[in-house]
């Protein structure tokens, strides 16, 4: 007897494995090559293993290197979040990009609210500000 739905479920079955080993791979290509540890003739050779012998080469890369692939990645987590942060915080300091004309032009709208300058008084500085 002929069971369609059964061969759909194992169809998408070996569907999601190939992606999965796709997936894998390229995450391995992208290892090899952000290893600092390797020299370029290691990183040539375990490039070749995997390309010439896919599922051999990805199965033996995760048996010895698997280990170290996550503490790399762990690394670059920290890596980019620190960047991350360095960029808000300079961002928010008012350092570069001309924030800090975008600071002062805040000063200037508080002190106006506060009736410590004229109208005339705050669109002389803020013209000065946005020439600047």
């Amino acid at each position: 007897m002929d069971h369609p739905l059964l061969n759909a479920f194992w169809m998408m079955l070996w569907f999601f494995l190939w992606i999965m080993w796709l997936f894998l791979l390229f995450k391995i290509v992208m290892d090899i090559f952000r290893s600092h540890d390797m020299g370029g003739w290691g990183k040539a050779g375990w490039l070749v293993f995997v390309i010439v012998l896919p599922f051999l080469g990805v199965l033996v890369y995760l048996i010895a290197r698997g280990g170290s692939m996550g503490d790399r990645d762990a690394q670059e987590a920290a890596r980019r979040e620190k960047a991350a942060q360095d960029y808000i915080r300079q961002a928010a300091v008012g350092g570069g990009g001309g924030n800090g004309a975008v600071d002062q032009l805040t000063k200037l709208a508080e002190l106006k609210a506060k009736g410590e300058l004229t109208q005339e008084e705050f669109d002389r500085a803020k013209a000065k500000l946005l020439a600047a």
